[in-house]
């Protein structure tokens, strides 16, 4: 299970240049404004070898009305629920203030773990601040610099073992319900579909495209197995997108499909996998999540037989990176194979889950090696010498090897076909890290 983090901290003590400097991207707007950042932005952090989730939220403020600023602070917390470990970043320079204890006090009663980063700490000037933070109560603060890359294996020290919680709970997630996310283009009969398996009108319908504008989350049990379904805003391409309120619930969306650990992609079976749908299933593979086809309307279609063939066909040559991805045929509106949809996304996210054991992996690796060697490298042999598994949700393999830049992509089709087939990984992404170097493991006892 990857490690989840969250920044959290009043406005203006430098939670986005944290961010960018744990993403190593400028991904988050940084200016000496108070309140630039108002959303949740997420990305891939690392320090050393170690990888996680990182969370950047809006700035804390005290307010508790329907104003902007209460919003923001609504965002937050919910990156707190989903995080595993807080960051709460502080100014040294500025030093502890009323604010700052505060929102100490707050998230302490979260319950989510904390760590105390004081940010700004180079040179002597936040030397104060830093000694004050521990009034804080939270343990001792870390000194750090987001803007100059000071304190980050201290960091890397006091998240290390948060990782290695998180992946001693992985097993525990089984009792967890099931992320669901139903996204598709406007009017292919979300909300139908939902309604119908909950058994209820829960849900606005219509023929009316783009009634549904939110992201809902509804908790639901299929087979003793609890579920959390999540109804979103139809995706139409960006280029039609003018409304703000439309804009805005396309974010939403997009937010859903990276909190899901299932998406089903469900399409008009009139009128499948127009470039719009294409470009919907592209993002959710690239997030990472299990993804389901489903053809809905199917009712209404002829030549059945003919349309599943020609729907395979799309898959196959638009989305090779999901070689063979689940595809239902299903009514939402008559209730026609909810079941067999459901079981594929129990099915699907079984095999998202799934790890393989290093010494399987390595002697499938020297089998593939000598069936079929890397090419050469402006002259030079390129070494495949170890390979582990470095995480699950989707499956994700370290190959540790001599020209990581030199490896072509051809090659790392070729390992990646191999591991579906000889592994049984179909549907889901796969993703290979190249790291330069011997084998991490070698001389250890």
């Amino acid at each position: 299970m990857t490690l989840t983090v969250a920044i959290i901290g009043r406005p203006n003590v430098g939670k986005s240049t944290l961010f960018n400097r744990l993403v190593g991207k400028r991904l988050a707007l940084v200016d000496d404004t108070p309140g630039v950042t108002r959303d949740r932005r997420e990305g891939t952090g690392r320090i050393g070898d170690l990888s996680f989730n990182v969370i950047d939220t809006a700035g804390l403020e005290e307010a508790f009305d329907d104003s902007l600023e209460a919003r923001m602070r609504q965002q937050t917390e919910l990156a707190i629920e989903d995080a595993d470990v807080v960051l709460l970043l502080i100014d040294a320079r500025a030093g502890v203030t009323p604010l700052d204890e505060h929102f100490a006090n707050w998230v302490r009663r979260e319950g989510t773990p904390v760590v105390l980063v004081a940010n700004k700490c180079e040179g002597a000037a936040g030397e104060q601040g830093l000694y004050d933070a521990y009034a804080l109560g939270l343990g001792e603060p870390l000194a750090v610099s987001a803007e100059h890359g000071e304190g980050m294996s201290e960091l890397f020290a006091a998240l290390e073992p948060h990782q290695q919680i998180a992946e001693e709970n992985e097993e525990d997630d089984a009792e967890r319900p099931l992320q669901l996310a139903i996204v598709g283009r406007p009017n292919v009969g979300k909300s139908t579909l939902i309604n119908r398996l909950v058994g209820e009108e829960r849900l606005l319908t219509g023929p009316e495209a783009g009634i549904t504008r939110d992201s809902i989350a509804l908790d639901w049990e299929y087979k003793g197995k609890p579920l959390k379904l999540v109804d979103t805003a139809g995706l139409r391409r960006r280029a039609r997108v003018s409304e703000k309120v439309e804009r805005l619930s396309s974010a939403d969306t997009m937010r859903a499909i990276r909190f899901a650990q299932v998406v089903v992609l469900l399409l008009d079976a009139s009128d499948m996998m127009e470039k719009q749908d294409l470009t919907i299933a592209r993002q959710t593979i690239d997030e990472g999540r299990a993804l389901v086809v489903a053809a809905n309307k199917w009712d209404a279609v002829t030549d059945r037989e003919g349309a599943l063939q020609s729907l395979r066909d799309r898959l196959q040559t638009s989305l090779p990176q999901v070689r063979g991805v689940p595809v239902i045929t299903l009514s939402a509106l008559n209730g026609s194979n909810l079941d067999r949809m459901l079981d594929a996304a129990f099915s699907v996210f079984e095999v998202w889950n799934r790890r393989i054991e290093t010494s399987k992996l390595n002697e499938w690796l020297r089998y593939m090696l000598e069936a079929h060697p890397p090419p050469l490298a402006s002259g030079r042999r390129i070494r495949l010498r170890y390979m582990t598994q470095v995480k699950s949700r989707p499956p994700t393999f370290a190959i540790w090897t001599s020209r990581p830049d030199a490896l072509p992509e051809s090659y790392l089709r070729y390992l990646t076909n191999g591991l579906r087939e000889d592994f049984d990984l179909d549907g889901i992404p796969l993703r290979f890290l190249l790291r330069k170097g011997r084998n991490p493991y070698a001389g250890r006892k």
